[in-house]
């Protein structure tokens, strides 16, 4: 394709070309840089048009505002269309976004993330394949990393599972059940982030991105790279607050299932001292949680130990599931739409979902030659 072919324009994305980098800037501010449709296709075109092109070396996505990269997908969007009775629009959302995570994760030049403040749902999505590219995932002082589906009655998609799942012991497994918040240092130590570079020192890096001769994509990297060793994250990643409490997440979410982990909690909660109490605030979380989303998201992490592309051929999968059967619907009115934070989930209790309801859940709507994701490999 040559430049002069024109790209998916969205006001709500800044797509351009500068020292031989591609750069995606996310221009939504006011939901947080959550993805819309037309986000999602002008990034996929651009991704495109630079893929084959000699004049682009490395790609770099990024936000141009302090409080967030991406806060996620637009479940607004896909909430009130579910009550119009457009699932051809929900499916038409999933199908693209995970096709823009697919080339992400296979993209055959270093694609580098700059991960500022919130990046949870969708924003993982475009962000955690940038490790599989030659690329970097950087993380500043101002991070908020979650995946927080289970709050909403949703599950981790976006293949984030893919990444989950292989993140040290079952920190993966807890970070799904719980929607939990991490920082840089925890990121770093679970392997989700590769480098830390302060807030304050981005406008000068990509200064210097826009300005210093490169010749290959790996210098662009390095240059990235060089930068991030004049800062140090704080605490060390080793002294993350996630590292504190490893050795409890391993003891009860490596656990085979929820009723499993939430009586081994229940346990915990009975001794004395931090354990106990790391244990309390975790039954709270988790009684807050969708008792069938929980149980999917465990099941998610636990199935996608295979290639990207299964893992976003279950997610579609389950996005169709979890609008039409499950608490997706309930839990964005509950949260985001009535904002009245009392969900009616389908099960009151996590001793209620049974394997079977959690495999039902992952039934396929359609058939394997008629798969939308069928074509994707790797």
């Amino acid at each position: 394709m040559s430049m002069s072919a024109p790209l998916a324009v969205s006001d709500e994305v800044a797509t351009y070309v500068a020292n031989r980098i591609g750069f995606i800037e996310l221009e939504r501010p006011k939901a947080l840089n959550a993805l819309s449709t037309g986000m999602i296709r002008a990034t996929h075109a651009a991704l495109d048009q630079w893929r084959d092109d000699p004049d682009v070396l490395a790609v770099v996505v990024r936000s141009r505002h302090p409080r967030a990269f991406c806060a996620g997908g637009d479940i607004r969007f896909l909430y009130e269309s579910a009550q119009r009775g457009e699932h051809d629009a929900r499916d038409v959302f999933f199908t693209e976004e995970y096709r823009l995570n697919h080339a992400i994760f296979t993209y055959p030049k270093p694609y580098i993330a700059l991960m500022n403040g919130i990046v949870m749902g969708g924003g993982m999505g475009i962000s955690q394949g940038a490790h599989r590219t030659g690329g970097l995932r950087v993380v500043t002082q101002s991070t908020k990393m979650a995946m927080p589906e289970t709050r909403i009655g949703f599950f981790p998609d976006v293949g984030a599972s893919w990444f989950l799942a292989r993140t040290p012991g079952a920190i993966g497994r807890y970070l799904a059940v719980t929607g939990e918040t991490i920082g840089a240092a925890d990121a770093l130590y679970a392997g989700l982030a590769d480098a830390y570079i302060d807030d304050a020192a981005l406008p000068a890096l990509v200064d210097a991105l826009r300005g210093e001769p490169f010749e290959r994509g790996t210098d662009v990297v390095a240059c990235i790279q060089h930068e991030a060793l004049a800062h140090q994250v704080a605490p060390q990643p080793a002294a993350s607050p996630l590292a504190s409490a490893r050795a409890l997440i391993d003891r009860h979410f490596a656990l085979s299932d929820l009723t499993r982990i939430l009586a081994s909690l229940e346990q915990e909660r009975e001794r004395a001292g931090d354990a106990a109490e790391w244990a309390e605030q975790t039954i709270a979380v988790l009684r807050e949680r969708s008792p069938l989303s929980m149980a999917v998201s465990l099941e998610v992490v636990t199935r996608a130990e295979g290639s990207m592309s299964d893992v976003l051929r279950v997610d579609l999968d389950l996005t169709r599931s979890s609008f039409l059967a499950g608490d997706t619907l309930e839990g964005i009115r509950a949260r985001i739409i009535d904002k009245d934070n009392a969900p009616r989930w389908r099960f009151a209790r996590i001793e209620d979902v049974s394997a079977a309801e959690v495999e039902k859940m992952f039934d396929s709507p359609w058939p394997a030659d008629q798969h939308p994701l069928r074509d994707l490999r790797g």
